[in-house]
């Protein structure tokens, strides 16, 4: 299992400080155990020196009085002076170093009580003005003398216990004077190897990862190499070229993709060669459209007017009907075939692009396609656009105003035309007063051979909107229709600055 190396960096310090605390843990055992056997050892040695001035300085006490016995002379009591005075301290500072030997205290009573008897003892022996006899005084000083003795008896046993534990102590302070070093030593040089180690990992750690990072600038280049010539291959798949390849032959995603995009260009290619045989085809039908399908129509309606003026006189008024209908429906059905030709050559051409006055242009148009009884308003604020295809925006107005005439319920009407700023585009709305389109048919206006009302009432072909929307659409604009049934109809299309 591998670790991030941040995850191995920060378990790293984590065991360098966990061995750097056992090892300091380690040091303070050792340094604390020395310390301690250190002070047990001074303790021995203060107990022997207080239980020592002890005895000493009871045996000055009793020299002194001795002297004084001899001599006579007072200044050989100033020992058993002092004595009075240190003893009991003395005895008190032994009591304190032995309160944690229960068998030194019991002992350092003996002494105690033999103090007090030696004091005893010495205390009418010192008394200056009383005299006593020579059996008085041999007896004083033979229980003197075993007083003594059993204070020396008894000192050597403590000092006997306090040599044992003292030997017993400097034992243990010799061990540990030996691992002190040792384990500081050992501490210490864990200390560097962790340390050592740690500095190791991280140079290893920041060269793979200097490494890493060249690596991944060296794939990022060649990456960002490869998208440029996806990119370069989508900019000249726009401008119409489907001849382009990428070779780019590697097994991973980005090659994957460029095999992707190279089929899809040979699949376009041969699409639109596939398209472009279509649209030859189309002009050639429309060739045909315009020609042999139309010389057999005007052929027709010629032989329909023949009949009308050489045979006026014998057609019953039944016959005239029906001549009329004929007639009629000629002229349907040449519409129907200009609107193909004009609905399949919208796009397919290249207008010349010019400046227009829309304005202008709808005046042009109002006195083509609006009647006089008709009312038209321009608004005040029609632009002029500096350049673009004044025949395709001609045909947009010509078939909206027309429309509005031809389906205008009343004689007379009023037509209304506007614009509006909208950044990259300006939006006009053809409003008129008619009698409106109701809202479930707005979208089925702009279908090929839609028409709301009968066509024995009104000669459509159902084909106007659908040219309408189709030029809009080339010119990458849009076009929607408001209105509601007897409010009228506006609709308000988008053109290109």
């Amino acid at each position: 299992m591998t670790f991030k190396s941040n995850t191995k960096i920060i378990v790293g310090f984590a065991l360098a400080v966990g061995v750097l605390l056992l090892t300091a843990s380690a040091s303070f055992w050792s340094i604390r155990g020395l310390s301690v056997q250190t002070d047990r050892v001074e303790h021995s040695y203060q107990v022997m020196q207080e239980v020592e001035t002890v005895t000493a300085v009871l045996k000055d006490a009793q020299a002194g009085t001795r002297g004084y016995l001899l001599t006579g002379d007072t200044v050989y009591l100033r020992p058993y002076s002092m004595a009075t005075g240190q003893l009991p301290e003395a005895l008190k500072r032994v009591e304190a170093l032995t309160g944690d030997n229960p068998v030194q205290g019991e002992r350092l009573d003996s002494l105690r009580g033999l103090v007090e008897q030696e004091f005893r003892i010495l205390r009418p022996l010192t008394e200056t003005a009383r005299s006593r006899s020579q059996a008085e005084m041999q007896t004083l000083l033979d229980t003197d003398r075993q007083t003594l003795r059993q204070v020396r008896l008894l000192y050597a046993r403590i000092k006997r216990d306090e040599l044992s534990l003292l030997a017993e102590r400097s034992a243990q302070q010799a061990v540990f004077e030996k691992a002190t070093p040792i384990v500081v030593l050992v501490s210490a040089v864990l200390a560097v190897v962790i340390v050592v180690w740690l500095v190791m990992k991280i140079v290893q750690e920041l060269d793979d990862n200097r490494r890493l990072q060249a690596e991944l600038a060296a794939v990022n280049t060649e990456v960002a190499h490869r998208i440029a010539q996806i990119r370069a291959l989508a900019e000249q798949v726009v401008q119409g070229d489907y001849t382009v390849q990428i070779p780019d032959t590697a097994t991973d995603n980005l090659g994957g993709l460029a095999a992707s995009l190279n089929r899809m260009t040979q699949t376009l290619d041969a699409s639109f060669s596939a398209l472009e045989k279509r649209n030859r085809e189309l002009d050639q039908f429309a060739y045909v459209a315009s020609h042999d399908l139309k010389a057999p129509l005007r052929g027709v309606t010629t032989i329909v007017k023949w009949i009308e003026d050489e045979l006026a006189a014998e057609l019953s008024p039944q016959l005239r009907t029906y001549l009329d209908q004929m007639k009629g429906r000629l002229s349907r059905l040449e519409d129907l075939i200009n609107g193909l030709l004009a609905y399949a050559r919208v796009g397919r051409t290249t207008q010349a692009r010019e400046a227009v006055d829309v304005r202008q242009l709808l005046t042009e148009v109002a006195e083509l396609v609006v009647p006089p009884d008709f009312t038209l308003s321009l608004a005040p604020d029609l632009p002029t656009l500096p350049s673009t295809d004044r025949l395709s925006l001609q045909q947009v107005f010509t078939n909206l105003l027309s429309n509005a005439v031809k389906y205008h319920h009343r004689g007379a009407g009023r037509l209304d035309v506007s614009s509006r700023d909208l950044g990259d585009f300006y939006e006009f709305r053809v409003q008129d007063d008619g009698p409106g389109i109701a809202p479930e048919y707005h979208q089925k206006i702009f279908l090929l051979f839609q028409t709301l009302r009968d066509r024995h009432t009104a000669e459509s072909t159902g084909i106007g909107l659908s040219i309408v929307q189709k030029i809009i659409n080339e010119q990458q604009g849009t076009i929607r229709v408001e209105s509601a049934a007897g409010q009228g109809a506006a609709f308000i299309f988008t053109w290109p600055k």
